[in-house]
């Protein structure tokens, strides 16, 4: 275990909230059934340097935290951080082995565990929080309450409740929901579709579908950044059958995951750029006593292959008649959850068509690449915050003609536009771990769109100087 600490301020030994970032954990079976160990090792790899960023996710937090990651945080990274938001305790703890499934890792661990008691003290009681609700992590916090330790756990569900994160949070779980609904919530509607098991079936269904509509969308029941989707427009595959059948079918072969989960066949949607980008979004809270809070509204900003690259917040990114549609059919699938036990964080992603049309297209039941967007932003600004600033963030800005770039090196670059507490403008640095990918993660604050774009493209500008 390897520890570092910025604190100041009083001691709040009985208010200690930890916090384990077990981001691979969420899609451990996708990620155990990828077949190239290398791209898998990679994989885990990433998503534990992802873990600095979400720091972030405690920006207003004035209760003592306890982070746990895979991936070290340096010293002079959480030095920046507590400069943006003010006097706090926070301690990171880095788990002795990173094998991706980090909940096993700290049970594993015995000076984290010991930390965890002694974070306890005399009261024995912790609040425990994560990345997202996985099996491991409701089986880490059983066993810390068989050491006699109370354990809150306010952002995630009961372990009889467990299901509903897998469930609701996987393509066939959310489109059953959706079949459910059609009378009670019209508005609650999916890309026409079927779901099926087996890359035979799954390639044949598939390949109708594109040579009818010249399009098609294949998923696989819970993917991860853009894996396990796989969108067709029209010229990507053949017009005839056969050949459509059997390059979809040597496409599925190449990946395990496809063979070892269902398989959702959709129909294309042409996508409307101009509301939200074609992807709006709203990210909601489930609170322990089943309370639904409303937090946001955004643009998903993605890659053409479909993968996540951040969040855009603004006033007028949407029509107010779609913020209006996707806030009452999230409050409608909100309750859902509630009611069927799911407890924490999730979000509903949409898709605009241009034929007026607003679906559902899946949710994310754990706490979502916007969530550290929107914590950052309510401790800078306020719960008020779309009204008072334009932001957006990008997780994997890539600078690959910087070699070698440390912290220190791209925050001098990037000095002349860091976030400004006088002006409330500026880009904020939000992962140190990324740069050794050549990636750069940040947030951009300004007044309105068009100053957002200025200050982007002085980025651009200091980074190629």
């Amino acid at each position: 275990m390897s520890e570092q600490t910025a604190e100041s301020g009083p001691d709040k030994k009985h208010n200690v909230i930890v916090y384990i970032f077990n981001m691979s954990e969420d899609v451990w079976p996708f990620i155990s059934a990828m077949s190239d160990p290398n791209a898998r090792s990679a994989e885990i790899v990433e998503n534990g340097y992802l873990g600095d960023v979400r720091l972030f996710q405690f920006a207003g937090e004035d209760s003592e935290v306890l982070y746990i990651t895979p991936q070290g945080v340096s010293q002079e990274f959480l030095q920046y951080y507590q400069s943006l938001f003010g006097q706090k305790k926070l301690t990171v703890l880095t788990t002795a082995q990173h094998s991706g499934v980090i909940c096993e890792d700290i049970l594993h661990d015995p000076s984290i565990m010991n930390a965890l008691v002694e974070a306890a003290n005399s009261s024995k009681k912790l609040t425990v929080t994560s990345y997202a609700v996985s099996q491991q992590f409701l089986h880490l916090v059983r066993a810390l309450r068989e050491k006699g330790l109370t354990i809150a756990t306010p952002e995630a569900p009961d372990e009889e409740d467990g299901w509903t994160v897998n469930f609701f949070g996987s393509k066939s779980g959310i489109r059953q929901l959706a079949q459910q609904s059609t009378n009670e919530e019209p508005d609650f509607k999916m890309a026409d579709g079927v779901i099926c098991f087996g890359i035979e079936d799954a390639s044949k269904i598939a390949a109708i579908r594109y040579v009818k509509e010249q399009g098609v969308v294949i998923k696989t029941n819970k993917g991860h950044s853009g894996m396990g989707v796989e969108i067709f427009e029209p010229g990507d595959l053949p017009g005839e059958y056969h050949a459509c059948q059997a390059k979809i079918y040597a496409l599925l072969e190449k990946d395990a995951y496809w063979q070892k989960f269902p398989i959702i066949i959709e129909k294309l949607i042409q996508v409307s750029s101009t509301i939200a980008g074609g992807n709006p979004n709203v990210e909601f809270k489930i609170s322990r006593n089943g309370r639904i809070d409303f937090l946001y509204h955004c643009g998903v900003l993605v890659t053409k292959d479909g993968q996540f690259h951040g969040i855009e917040i603004g006033n007028d990114i949407m029509p107010e008649r779609v913020a209006a549609q996707i806030k009452d059919t999230g409050f409608y699938i909100a309750e859902r959850f509630a009611a069927a036990g799911y407890r924490g964080y999730f979000d509903v992603d949409y898709v605009a068509g241009r034929n007026g049309e607003i679906y559902v297209a899946e949710s994310n039941v754990r706490s979502t690449g916007g969530t550290f967007v929107y914590t950052t932003a309510v401790a800078l600004f306020g719960e008020n915050f779309m009204f008072d600033t334009y932001l957006f963030s990008n997780n994997g800005y890539m600078i690959t003609h910087l070699k070698r770039q440390t912290f220190a090196s791209i925050r001098d670059r990037l000095a002349p536009i860091l976030f400004d507490k006088k002006t409330k403008e500026g880009l904020i640095i939000t992962s140190e771990n990324l740069l050794r990918m050549q990636k750069l993660s940040f947030i951009i604050f300004a007044k309105n769109k068009k100053r957002s774009y200025e200050i982007e493209a002085r980025m651009e500008e200091l980074l190629h100087t």
